[in-house]
């Protein structure tokens, strides 16, 4: 093999999808001292549109323009949020995962500026979200609290809250940790208490697949645990054919022993109904165990409600 001298790496411009970048250069020069990197920034129409995401078809919208960048060859490297990468769809033909990042922090944070909890919030306190999978377990959770729309990144929304367009916020923990911004949160969420999405805390290395010297050299950055992970959970969310307004949360694990769990919910928008899985796969493939889980939901009703949901 040979290893490329330079690798363009694009991404969002957002100061949080810098500082991922930032981390994966970081890696890569520890592995591959030699291995010179570059940023190829773009602006996502995710990024550009401030209303409903659903109306620029969901989540691809964060990802569309930097796969274009990827398959035009203006760069080497993409690195995505794997909650960020739809799963009802597969990957843009001719690109493919390379690596998956050791899991950060799966968790939300709540950030109130009085320092309250959760629990401590007065009825009718205004939560800053546009999270469909938030929305629905603080309907079903506290229903006397109020959800307001609320989207931008992290520093934006921070800026919005001050501005007293919210009371309170919920925000990714490991978005705070890569912005290094943990001191605004007044709590931690437990995943009880809060459902992750699918693919939380994980980036995703992406590449074209016919630039094998990239892929052979990026793939070295991987995490076993974070691959299998992932994979359980995309597929859980493939096999579900879940969209971007339908509330479904869900995170497996590995255990050191080398189990694999997932556990996933199914919401109703306005939290009335909720539908759980929790299924061990012991070291049974991936893939398997998430479409297992899946299946159980569908059992359940899954397609009807998540099929009742405009979208």
């Amino acid at each position: 093999m040979s290893a490329p001298e330079l690798i363009r790496i694009v991404s969002r411009s957002s100061p949080m999808a810098l500082a991922q970048v930032e981390r994966v250069r970081a890696e890569l020069a520890a592995l591959h001292p030699g291995i010179r990197t570059e940023v190829v920034p773009v602006t996502t129409s995710g990024d550009r549109w401030m209303g409903d995401l659903a109306k620029l078809g969901g989540k691809g919208a964060f990802t569309k323009e930097v796969d274009a960048a990827l398959l035009s060859g203006e760069a080497d490297l993409a690195v995505h949020c794997v909650k960020d990468v739809p799963a009802d769809r597969p990957l843009p033909a001719g690109t493919t995962f390379a690596a998956f990042l050791k899991r950060d922090d799966i968790r939300d944070a709540l950030i109130h500026p009085g320092g309250l909890t959760l629990d401590e919030l007065p009825a009718g306190t205004r939560i800053g979200t546009s999270s469909v999978r938030r929305i629905a377990q603080l309907a079903a959770s506290h229903p006397e609290l109020e959800c307001v729309p609320m989207r931008g990144n992290a520093g934006r929304r921070m800026e919005k809250l001050a501005a007293g367009d919210a009371d309170a916020l919920l925000l990714a923990v490991s978005g705070l940790e890569r912005i290094d911004r943990m001191d605004v949160a007044t709590e931690v969420l437990s995943v009880e208490t809060m459902c992750p999405p699918i693919g939380a805390g994980i980036l995703a290395l992406q590449c074209r697949e016919e630039d094998t010297d990239t892929i052979d050299v990026v793939s070295g950055l991987g995490d076993p645990d974070a691959w299998r992970e992932a994979t359980a959970e995309r597929m859980f969310l493939h096999v579900l054919q879940g969209h971007c307004n339908s509330p479904i949360a869900g995170y497996a694990r590995c255990e050191p022993s080398g189990d694999l769990s997932l556990r996933a919910r199914v919401f109703t928008p306005d939290g009335k109904t909720v539908l759980n899985a929790h299924e061990w796969a012991g070291r049974l493939d991936p893939a398997t165990l998430g479409t297992s889980v899946a299946v159980t939901l569908l059992r359940q009703g899954a397609r009807e409600l998540i099929d009742s949901i405009a979208h």
